[in-house]
């Protein structure tokens, strides 16, 4: 079973320096946002909910897919 996937709090996926990486890949500067509070307890699914993520179904499919190969 994989570490981390689109259902990991964002703040736990925040803690793992790997992890951070392909967030800031699809959502620059996310880890750096003042906002980051306001999301963190958020599954990283929901971030596809916020139009400012800028994130499509694809995506969201490919960081997953990422998120999965972190041991």
């Amino acid at each position: 079973m994989a570490k981390y996937s689109q259902e990991t709090k964002i703040g736990i996926l925040l803690k793992d320096p790997a992890a951070v990486a392909i967030l800031e890949e699809y959502m620059p500067g996310l880890a750096s946002s003042p906002r980051i509070k306001m999301v963190s307890a958020l599954k990283l699914k929901k971030m596809a909910d916020f139009k400012e993520a800028g994130l499509t179904a694809e995506s969201m499919a490919e960081m997953d897919a990422k998120l999965q190969t972190i041991e």
